[in-house]
């Protein structure tokens, strides 16, 4: 019996050159990514370190002080950030803070609860007395700004931001604007031109978006519709700046660095370490997971020395307190969301 031929095989020796053609090709294709990724890597690392930081943002925690809050007074997990937006005397003073906002995130990372104080709240300024919340950064800069609000809210601030005008113009351009959704109709007498905002969806950017967030004069509830102007406009940015498609985005996550590392400064306990840990576990999906609310005020009134001055609501603050340190913003939040005085959204 005649078997039929076998099918040549190629020679061992080509079989193994084709190997290792391959086997290259995969190599060189792996190496290329690895780069590729070192680089991002590389280039995140390098424009966070550009981020200015600052030693004098909190209270020192040298500082002997048995009425400050302790860290674990909040539930495990949750972080707290102090926001605070500042002016700057032409003098070389230290101004007075134009916005203050603590920004809450439970343990779970899916929320940002955003609470913003009116600059003319009376408060007890820690070493000073009685006085508009906005005066303890005339009195102290910025740590005596966080130990205000800490005093006050009475939980411990695990970081601050801070950003001058100068910032905020240059953030928002940075970002190629913002959109908020504006409530209340307005114009505006600019520097430069006159601003005309619309109820509805508008869009903003440098100084279009100052004087946008700066406006009192003409608002129906004057300062408490400024401070939800500053709100909206907070949640627009950190909408933009924690989308998934910037944080999935090595290339664009790096440019959103290099914004932030020219306007903003953070305290020095927020090492790109930090801020790369707390960016990895956030777990908010759109604007709608930042949550906007207003300290809690129960009306308006003249200090002794006649200044005009918003009266805090203290029954409703501790509640609010006991909300953060708990773990229960939420329920708080749908609570208090539509009461009088608040304007909250």
């Amino acid at each position: 019996m005649i078997e039929a031929p076998r099918a040549a095989h190629p020679h061992p020796s080509r079989r193994r050159r084709a190997r290792t053609v391959v086997l290259a090709v995969v190599g060189v294709v792996l190496a290329s990514a690895l780069m590729l990724a070192g680089f991002y890597a590389w280039r995140v690392w390098s424009t966070a370190s550009e981020i200015r930081r600052d030693d004098t943002l909190l209270p020192s925690p040298d500082a002997v002080d048995p009425e400050r809050p302790a860290p674990a007074a909040t539930l495990t997990g949750s972080f707290n950030y102090v926001l605070m937006g500042s002016d700057v005397n032409p003098d070389g003073g230290e101004g007075r803070s134009d916005v203050l906002m603590l920004a809450h995130v439970p343990p779970a990372r899916d929320k940002v609860y955003v609470i913003s104080f009116p600059r003319d709240m009376w408060v007890q300024i820690p070493g000073h007395g009685m006085g508009e919340i906005n005066a303890a950064f005339a009195h102290g800069g910025p740590a005596l700004t966080t130990r205000t609000l800490e005093a006050l809210v009475g939980v411990r601030m695990d970081h601050a931001v801070r950003i001058d005008y100068d910032g905020f113009v240059g953030l928002t351009t940075e970002l190629g604007g913002v959109t908020v959704d504006n409530r209340v109709e307005s114009t505006k007498q600019g520097a430069s031109a006159v601003y005309h905002w619309p109820a509805g969806p508008v869009t903003l950017q440098g100084e279009e978006a100052l004087n946008y967030v700066r406006q009192r004069h003409g608002l129906p509830q004057g300062d408490l519709d400024r401070a939800e102007r500053q709100r909206a406009m907070v949640r627009a940015i950190l909408g933009k700046l924690m989308s998934r498609d910037v944080l999935a985005d090595p290339a664009r996550f790096a440019t959103v660095m290099g914004a932030l590392g020219k306007h903003v400064t953070v305290d020095a306990g927020l090492t790109n370490d930090a801020l790369f840990a707390a960016a990895s576990s956030m777990r908010v999906t759109s604007s709608a997971d930042i949550v906007l609310l207003q300290a809690p005020l129960s009306g308006f009134g003249r200090s002794a020395d006649g200044q005009s001055i918003d009266v805090v609501n203290t029954r409703q603050l501790a509640e609010m307190r006991d909300a953060i340190r708990d773990g229960r913003m939420a329920e708080y939040a749908a609570a208090h969301r539509n009461q009088p005085l608040v304007g909250n959204r």
